[in-house]
Formats: C-alpha cells, sequence, structure tokens
C-alpha cells in the first residue's frame, strides 16, 4: 500500500514513517526542506516529497496514488509564533489535505490531533465525548482542524479517523527530559501535592494505534483516544522515574501559584519579543492538570491494546537518555 506521512521528521511521525516501511509499505513522507533528519528517513527507504503543508499543490503532489494518509504534522508550542500561523497548519492546512487526499482518490486520512481538546479533566477519566475545554492556541487550531477534517471528508466522500493521544514518550524523545532529568540528578520539586492523573503513552503503542486506525474498515469515520493502558498520579510517575534511575524519591513539594504568577511575567516579557521565556503558565499546569483518559472505546472497535508498562517503558526511555548522554 502507498501511504503518505506528513510530520515524518518529528519524534512520532518518523518512528510511524519507518514502522510502515518495515511492514513493506511504499511510504513517501512531505517535508518542508531538506535536513539530517529528512536524509535519514530516506537512507531507511522513505520517498521524500519537499513541500510546505501550507501549499496546496505540494499536498497535491505528495498524496499523488496514495492510498492513506498519516497527518501528523503540526506547529507545537513554541515562543514567538502568532496565532495566524498555528491556525494555517494546525487547522485550514488540515481541511486542503483532506480536499487533496479525496481529488486523488485516497481511502482515509488519518488526522493526529490531541487529548488536549479536552483541557483540564473534571471527571476522569475522559473519554471521546467528553467535553471540549481547550486551554491554549495549539489545542484552539487542534480542535478546528478535527473539525474541518470531518467537515471536508463528509463534504467529498473521503473516509476519516480522528486519533487523540495522551502523553507520548519513549526512546529518541525529549518532552520529558526535565523530568527524567531532574529526578536523576536528585534536583526534581514537585509543585502543588502530586495527586493529580497523568497519562503517558508509550511511542511504540501509540504507533500500533495510528496503523490501526489507518487499517481496520471499523475504524472509518470515528474518533479514538489513544493511550497507555496505566493511569498513575505524578507522585507514583516519580517514585517510577527514581526507582529506574536507582535515586531517593523526591520528597519536596512547594506551592503552586508563586511559580504561576512567575510564569505568567515571564510571558508577558519574552513572548512578544519572540524569546523562550525561562518560565511559563504551561509548565506550571503540568502540576496541576489531571489527564486521564479512556481507551475502551479504540480496546473494543479496532482491537488497540497497549502492551508496554509504564514501568518498562519508563526504563527503556531512562536507557535511551542515558545512552545519548542527556542526563
Amino acid at each position: 500500500m502507498r501511504v503518505l506521512v506528513t510530520g515524518a521528521t518529528g519524534f512520532t511521525g518518523g518512528h510511524l514513517a519507518r514502522e510502515l516501511v518495515r511492514r513493506n509499505h511504499d511510504v513517501r513522507a512531505l517535508v518542508r526542506q531538506p535536513s539530517p533528519t529528512a536524509a535519514s528517513l530516506a537512507s531507511d527507504g522513505v520517498t521524500l516529497m519537499i513541500g510546505d503543508i501550507r501549499d496546496r499543490r505540494a499536498l497535491d503532489q505528495a498524496a499523488a496514488g496514495v492510498e492513506v494518509v498519516y497527518h501528523i504534522a503540526a506547529s507545537y508550542r513554541e515562543a514567538g509564533i502568532r496565532t495566524e500561523v498555528y491556525r494555517a497548519i494546525n487547522a485550514t492546512a488540515v481541511g486542503q489535505l483532506v480536499e487533496a487526499a479525496a481529488g486523488v482518490g485516497a481511502r482515509r486520512v488519518v488526522h493526529c490531533s490531541t487529548v488536549g481538546v479536552h483541557g483540564d479533566v473534571d471527571h476522569p477519566p475522559a473519554n471521546e465525548d467528553a467535553p471540549f475545554k481547550p486551554g491554549d492556541i495549539y489545542q484552539v487550531t487542534k480542535l478546528e482542524g478535527e473539525q474541518l477534517a470531518r467537515d471536508t471528508a463528509a463534504h467529498l466522500g473521503i473516509e476519516v479517523t480522528i486519533a487523540r493521544p495522551s502523553g507520548i514518550y519513549g526512546p529518541g524523545d525529549r518532552r520529558l527530559l526535565r523530568l527524567f532529568r531532574g529526578i536523576a540528578r536528585r534536583r526534581w520539586v514537585t509543585l502543588g501535592r502530586g495527586e493529580i492523573y497523568y497519562h503517558l503513552t508509550y511511542i511504540d503503542d501509540l504507533i500500533d494505534g495510528f496503523l490501526r486506525c489507518g487499517e481496520e474498515p471499523q475504524a472509518a469515520n470515528r474518533t479514538y483516544i489513544l493511550a497507555g493502558g496505566e493511569v498513575t498520579t505524578l507522585n507514583a510517575l516519580v517514585g517510577l522515574i527514581a526507582e529506574a534511575a536507582e535515586v531517593p524519591r523526591p520528597k519536596i513539594h512547594l506551592p503552586v501559584w508563586p511559580f504561576w504568577l512567575a510564569g505568567a511575567a515571564c510571558e508577558a516579557i519574552c513572548v512578544p519579543l519572540g524569546l523562550e521565556p525561562p518560565l511559563y503558565r504551561r509548565r506550571v499546569d503540568f502540576f496541576t492538570k489531571s489527564r486521564a483518559f479512556d481507551i475502551a472505546r479504540a480496546r473494543a472497535e479496532i482491537g488497540y491494546n497497549p502492551q508496554i508498562t509504564l514501568r518498562d517503558g519508563i526504563r527503556r526511555t531512562l536507557e535511551w537518555y542515558r545512552a545519548y548522554g542527556w542526563l
């Protein structure tokens, strides 16, 4: 099967593209420009298509002859990115990609969204029908992208499947590096009580979920939360990482509100200047927002069944950080 992957130079998209190659699919990747990461994909058997996700002509060329599109590309949270850029990439381009896929006769588009569209979960665990409460421009535009994908697909008669991953981690990803490094170096401090829920998704399990979204007939025009098989509290997560790192479990807790105020002040000063704030409210949200999700629909309808335990995933990730000198 010929497939197209967007966002393949990123952590998740790269794992997905390489797994598709391993399964003997003809894999294309739409990449914005040549780079060492793109060259690595090519050496692993991925055909590169150079173009911007916002360029309709590039989308048409990349989608030609493709049966399934896995749309992973997104504008994530970075300082200095304007609202219109988030919207152009995370929303408008999604509708255009679905149009391009329908125009060349593709069967299905799998669109990667985020559980962030549900915001802070009031009554965990949340399922796919939980209220939408996006908390920042990234989450707002990801929700808009979902809606555009569905509306465009319904109008043009192409299948679309929405996948909402929870916190993604695993060897090669550095989004949780601060957490692992802080604990391993005995410098971790928890803000608040640490009893909020946290729900991680190991990369191998997520890729299996994406493939099921693209291949299972029952997944057509459905939405699935893809998350790990275990929900934990932040305190328990910190304890598991400390155990894997063979260090004492951190015990220091500090109040949240001074750091939230400091984050707001840093954002007010740095963001207008296009600078990355040393502290911002989203980092503080890590300690205050519960993230717990119900994956029963994905289990029942497409056979999604996470295989990597949280303990094993943490061990593998920590070993990778150590091997590459990140700790």
